[in-house]
């Protein structure tokens, strides 16, 4: 995805968002968000020859480089891994506990496991320790096992979604369901109290979409940054 094609993919966002929640869009809206979703993804491929997103950032980009943290850079100071396993951690926890009310993806098949580290919240607010923990031991194979894992089981959210669905606030047991499960931390709460404010239309356009959007852009400037200094 070059400059270009993000700037597309920032139109088309607007579009979206400005159709997302009145039924009578419904279906062009499904389709238009479908789309969206997997430019971001390595798990399905080109979409009309567009290679995504995710996998622009992994190409040519060394373990080393994957791992730096601290960064130097003006928004950011997290790893490339961080920013892939947070954007995803908070896509799983949000389209499967809070919209599809269901188990995450973190949880089936040894998952957490495989990611060979302690943390299984949203990532927010992190001490610096736990920052560098991570990105120094979490398997980047595990890593990008997840993230594919969670980009398909989010198109299966989407999918059959029906007219109206998108207008639909939030369910408070789910948002409890997300406390209680260690999801996100005490001291990160405030996400919670955010979500809970959303409709269903308004998470797919945060986390499922536009949240992932920003961390991938925050990883290709890490790496833009990075192998200049080669």
């Amino acid at each position: 995805m070059n400059a270009e094609q993000r700037k597309t993919w920032n139109e088309d966002h607007k579009r979206m968002t400005a159709m997302i929640l009145i039924p009578q869009e419904h279906k062009e809206a499904v389709a238009l968000l479908l789309r969206q979703h997997a430019l971001l993804y390595a798990a399905h491929g080109d979409v009309d020859g567009t290679a995504d997103y995710g996998e622009l950032i992994l190409k040519g980009t060394r373990e080393e480089e994957l791992r730096h943290y601290p960064v130097k850079s003006p928004d950011t100071r997290n790893s490339i891994v961080w920013h892939l396993w947070h954007s995803a951690r908070v896509e799983d926890i949000t389209m499967n506990m809070l919209v599809a009310g269901t188990g995450q993806v973190l949880d089936t098949d040894g998952m957490f496991q495989s990611l060979n580290i302690p943390f299984s919240h949203s990532g927010n607010e992190m001490t610096e320790a736990e920052m560098a923990k991570l990105s120094e031991e979490i398997s980047i194979e595990g890593l990008l096992a997840y993230r594919r894992a969670v980009g398909r089981r989010t198109q299966e959210i989407i999918a059959p979604l029906e007219p109206g669905q998108f207008r639909r606030k939030v369910d408070a047991g789910r948002i409890m369901a997300v406390r209680e499960q260690g999801a996100v931390t005490e001291k990160s709460d405030w996400l919670a109290k955010y979500w809970s404010g959303k409709t269903i239309g308004g998470l797919m356009l945060m986390p499922a979409t536009r949240h992932n959007f920003v961390h991938l852009n925050k990883a290709l400037r890490i790496k833009s940054k990075l192998q200049r200094r080669r």
